[in-house]
């Protein structure tokens, strides 16, 4: 899981926000635990404290997303398989992690497929990619290698979508990234 981004837009890093009492960041670490992950890594910010996770702190996390990725892809060490989320999806759930689990083999990449919230018009009238992605630490590697400083998979994705399997989930794939997002999750529950 990544939770180490400084959270300009919101104005405050949102590994530590709280909804209904929970860290997004605790939060995340129960999501990805009770979704079937064996060995959960939670990349923070200096002072941030995990229970349940082991941690790897980014201590330039200004760098943008990908520097945090690099961390992960480093400590997942020989795993099969990289799940990763970020912390600012309070929609995801567990049954969505366990899905993208499900349906991964090697070679493969796997994301999940979120149908279109209500209210939500999509031009293209198709269903929405999002987190949990699942790869091989190979995949993510190259990931790393096409990714710009604030990146993640997206232009893997984009350039080997042979590889790519989507997992139909339900959940809400919507980031909180402002305050206004943060405001309308909270009156939305």
């Amino acid at each position: 899981m990544l939770a180490a981004g400084a959270g300009r837009r919101m104005g405050v890093p949102k590994a530590e926000l709280a909804l209904d009492g929970e860290r997004l960041v605790d939060r995340a670490v129960r999501v990805l635990t009770d979704g079937g992950c064996d060995d959960v890594l939670a990349v923070i910010r200096p002072g941030v404290d995990v229970a349940g996770a082991r941690v790897a702190v980014n201590a330039d996390p200004e760098r943008g997303m990908r520097s945090s990725l690099e961390l992960a892809v480093d400590a997942a060490g020989d795993a099969d398989v990289i799940v990763l989320v970020l912390v600012d999806l309070p929609g995801l759930g567990s049954d969505a992690v366990r899905a993208v689990i499900g349906g991964w083999r090697p070679g493969r990449i796997v994301t999940a497929r979120y149908a279109a919230r209500r209210g939500e018009a999509r031009r293209d009238g198709l269903a929405r990619r999002g987190h949990p992605i699942a790869m091989s630490p190979a995949l993510w590697r190259a990931a790393l290698e096409l990714a710009g400083a604030d990146e993640g998979a997206r232009a893997l994705l984009r350039a080997r979508p042979e590889l790519v399997d989507e997992i139909d989930v339900t959940g809400d794939p919507q980031d909180l990234d402002t305050p206004a997002d943060l405001q309308r999750w909270r009156d939305s529950g």
